[in-house]
């Protein structure tokens, strides 16, 4: 359905260290550079991360979220702890399993380095 997904930030350069470490834990290979803006290109889609082009500051979504599917609860231990490592802030509730509906999730959240809220997520049986 989603071709790709972007953010905004106010430092490329940061932001670039942060989701570069980040996605690295899962399997995603450093952002290619152009310009104003990075991406991270998967056969699933295009995770951007773009200075806004009006020239304003960057904002983050007032009750957006971004999801990454993660292989394993493990997988999205290590997403979460490559984040705070890297300047991001844990929100929500600690990484764990979150259950509704006959659904059951591992879940972990961050606000990244201009607010952007980000989770890792992971299907359990």
């Amino acid at each position: 359905m989603f071709s790709h997904v972007m953010v905004g930030t106010n430092d490329l350069d940061r932001a670039k260290a942060f989701y570069d470490a980040l996605l690295a834990t899962l399997n995603v290979r450093p952002a290619r550079v152009d310009g104003h803006r990075i991406m991270y290109l998967t056969k699933t889609g295009i995770f951007m991360v773009s200075k806004p082009i009006n020239g304003e500051p960057a904002t983050h979504a007032n009750g957006g979220t971004i999801g990454f599917a993660c292989s394993s609860p493990e997988q999205v231990e290590a997403w979460h702890a490559a984040g705070v490592a890297n300047g991001g802030k844990s929100c929500e509730d600690p990484p764990g399993v979150r259950e509704g509906n006959g659904i059951k999730l591992y879940l972990a959240y961050l606000r990244d380095l201009d607010g952007n809220k980000i989770c890792a997520m992971h299907r359990l049986p």
